[in-house]
């Protein structure tokens, strides 16, 4: 991204944008542009910020990352989301660098830095055909070195090769579905210990749905079309997992975001959401999950246009339940007396 777009695009965003804005950072790998293409972004966000909250939050393989980065990244607080897939042997049976080496060794440092120096960090984990048959031993590494938030994102990539098929990486819905179960159990335990357990997201999520709000990660959403993507070049998408032209809804060089976020086009990306597949319709879990990410619909074809994590939705859901269910009484019992008298009215325009 050049100078003159990223200006573009700050000014936008500060200018649109209601008493906040949440900006994230990714690619590709987002620090090849190096630090100071982000002192820069910082720069112009104090420049047009028009006395608005922005919250930066930075996705990286944590390769480039050392004692500078992080101590910028802690000055302005950047959430930052490390790509770590769990210990080595887990991390680098896919994550190789160009020599064909595993990255496990560097990442890991840049997690107990980016920890050491007080930066915010989530660990983002992808959940493949390997490493779901861990789930225990990437709970246990995660809490061993500090890690206080997790996030599990379950592979499925349509193969190169046979388009007809998924990647034999790509994670099968039984087995995503019982490593979910698995650590739901690792997190309950903890939690109920007293052993600080850890924030795990997808969980969390869920529980939204248990106590009667709407769940804050879209895939559990009932509509999508909540957030842009900003390519290089100013283009504009609904989603970063359809940044393809046919998705295209403008540039920010001659079109405003605000408008695009708000337009016939995004209404209708946001809404193929609800075009769910029969099977959903009567499916008791229907409310928690809404027929997940709209993506898993079609990277496998043999799915035939069914979200390819529906059994996985379905075995955690039966799995949790009981739990989260009591859980959810309690919360409810405690938050009795905020929950008359919060008016959220003025939060939504």
């Amino acid at each position: 991204m050049n100078e003159k777009t990223l200006e573009v695009l700050i000014d936008q965003t500060m200018g649109q944008c209601g008493s906040g804005i949440n900006i994230t950072w990714q690619g590709g790998e987002p620090t090849l542009m190096g630090l100071d293409f982000f002192k820069r972004v910082v720069e112009l966000e104090a420049k047009y910020g028009r006395k608005k909250q922005v919250s930066n939050n930075l996705q990286t393989n944590g390769l480039l990352l050392n004692t500078e980065w992080a101590d910028f990244l802690n000055e302005y607080n950047f959430l930052v989301g490390l790509s770590l897939d769990g210990p080595e042997h887990i991390h680098d049976t896919y994550r190789k660098r160009r020599s064909r080496k595993g990255s496990f060794e560097k990442v890991h440092r840049s997690a107990k830095m980016l920890l050491e120096r007080g930066v915010d960090t989530n660990i983002l984990s992808c959940i493949t055909d390997y490493s779901s048959q861990y789930a225990e031993e990437i709970y246990h590494f995660n809490k061993k070195i500090g890690v206080q938030f997790l996030q599990f994102i379950p592979i499925v990539e349509t193969d190169k090769a046979d388009p007809g098929v998924a990647a034999e990486f790509s994670v099968s819905a039984k087995a995503y579905g019982a490593f979910l179960s698995k650590i739901f159990d690792l997190w309950y335990h903890d939690f109920v210990s007293g052993n600080s357990p850890v924030s795990i997201r997808h969980i969390e999520s869920i529980f939204f749905r248990y106590v009667g709000f709407e769940a804050p990660e879209c895939p559990l959403k009932e509509e999508c079309g909540t957030y842009l993507v900003v390519e290089h070049n100013g283009d504009v998408y609904p989603c970063d997992f359809f940044v393809e032209p046919a998705m295209k809804l403008g540039n920010i060089h001659k079109d405003r975001l605000i408008d695009m976020l708000n337009s016939s086009a995004m209404v209708n990306f946001g809404q193929m959401k609800m075009d769910l597949p029969s099977n959903c319709s009567s499916c008791k879990w229907k409310p928690f999950c809404y027929g997940g990410c709209t993506k898993d619909r079609v990277r496998d074809p043999r799915d035939k246009r069914n979200n390819h994590f529906c059994d996985s939705y379905q075995m955690f859901l039966e799995h949790a339940h009981p739990y989260l269910s009591e859980l959810a009484k309690s919360w409810k019992e405690q938050n009795k007396a905020r929950q008359q008298t919060y008016d959220a009215s003025g939060h939504f325009r």
